[in-house]
C-alpha cells in the first residue's frame, strides 16, 4: 500500500463524516488545552510549595557552652540527613534581630542579652512532614540543645495540599483523557461504517485486516495534529497575551522548565497521540471480519 493512498485515504475520512470529524477534532482540542492548563497549574503550584517549604526553618535553642562545643554541633547538625543549611545566631545576634524588629521599645530588652544563643537550620527541598519530625526529635537529643521550635503545621498542611492536589488533578485529567479517547474512537468508528460495503468488497478479494485498518489510523492521526496545533496556540495566546492583559497577576505563571515550547510541544505531541490510540482502537475492534456493524 503506498503512502500517498494512505494519506488520501485518511483525508476522505475527515470529510465523510464531517460532522462527527469536526466534534471529534474540537473535543480534542479543549481536552489537550485543558490537560496543558491543568499540568502548568499543577506545575506552578508545586514550584510555589517548593519555595514555602524552602522557607520553613528549624530553630535549635541552645544552653550556654563554649566555641569549641558550638563548633561541633553546627558540624554535627550539618551532616544530618535532610539538612541544608545551618546558620549560628549568637547571642549578640540574636540582641540585634530583636532590636530591629521591635524599635526603641526593645532596646533596653535587647541590652539585656535575654535571649539564647541558637542554630537556625534550613531543610532539603522536598522533605516530608514525617522525615522533619524524626529530624527535630533527633536534634532534641544532642547535649546542650535547650528547645526546637518549628512550624509543624505548615509542613503538614503544605503536604497535604500537594497530596490533594495530584490526586485531584490526576483525577480530572483522567476524565478528560478518557473522553478525548472515546470520541475519536466513535468518529473513526462512524467512518468504518460508512465504508463498510467496500471493507467487505475488499475482504472478499484477499485484504488483510492491517491493510484496511491503516487509513483509518491515519485519519485519527490528521485529527490530532490539527487538535495539537490549535490547542498549544490557543494555550500560547491565552497565557501570553489574553490573561496578562485582563488579569496580570496569573499572567506571572511560569512555563514549566522555564520555556514555552516544552508545554506546548508537549501538547501537540499528545494530541497526535490521543489521535493515534483512539483510531487504532476503533479500527482494530471493527475490522474484524466481513460483516462491519454499527454496534
Amino acid at each position: 500500500m503506498s503512502l500517498s493512498y494512505i494519506v488520501k485515504e485518511g483525508f476522505a475520512g475527515l470529510k465523510r463524516t464531517r460532522l462527527a470529524s469536526v466534534t471529534s477534532i474540537v473535543a480534542l482540542i479543549i481536552s489537550v488545552l485543558m490537560l496543558s492548563i491543568l499540568f502548568r497549574l499543577a506545575w506552578n503550584g508545586y514550584e510555589v510549595a517548593q519555595a514555602m517549604r524552602a522557607q520553613i526553618e528549624i530553630d535549635v535553642f541552645l544552653v550556654d557552652m563554649s566555641d569549641q562545643r558550638v563548633d561541633q554541633l553546627r558540624g554535627e547538625f550539618s551532616d544530618l540527613s535532610g539538612v541544608d543549611e545551618v546558620e549560628y545566631i549568637s547571642k549578640d545576634d540574636a540582641a540585634e534581630i530583636f532590636r530591629e524588629e521591635f524599635g526603641a521599645e526593645g532596646e533596653s530588652l535587647a541590652d539585656l542579652r535575654f535571649l539564647p544563643a541558637s542554630f537556625r537550620i534550613q531543610i532539603e527541598e522536598g522533605t516530608g512532614s514525617e522525615e522533619v519530625a524524626a529530624l527535630v526529635s533527633q536534634i532534641e537529643g544532642y547535649r546542650g540543645v535547650d528547645d526546637v521550635v518549628y512550624n509543624q503545621y505548615l509542613v503538614e498542611l503544605l503536604e497535604d495540599r500537594m497530596e490533594t492536589m495530584i490526586y485531584a488533578g490526576a483525577a480530572v485529567g483522567l476524565l478528560i483523557l478518557l473522553t478525548a479517547v472515546v470520541l475519536v474512537f466513535n468518529t473513526i468508528r462512524l467512518t468504518i461504517y460508512a465504508k463498510r460495503d467496500l471493507i467487505k468488497a475488499m475482504k472478499l478479494v484477499g485484504a488483510t485486516n492491517g491493510f484496511i485498518r491503516r487509513p483509518f489510523v491515519v485519519e485519527g492521526f490528521f485529527q490530532g495534529v490539527i487538535a495539537g496545533g490549535v490547542a498549544a496556540v490557543l494555550h500560547w495566546l491565552t497565557f501570553e497575551h489574553v490573561i496578562p492583559y485582563y488579569l496580570p497577576e496569573v499572567g506571572v505563571m511560569s512555563w514549566p522548565f522555564d520555556y514555552w515550547y516544552y508545554t506546548l510541544g508537549g501538547a501537540a505531541l499528545f494530541a497526535v497521540l490521543l489521535g493515534l490510540f483512539g483510531s487504532r482502537w476503533a479500527a482494530r475492534k471493527f475490522i474484524r471480519d466481513h460483516t462491519v456493524a454499527p454496534g
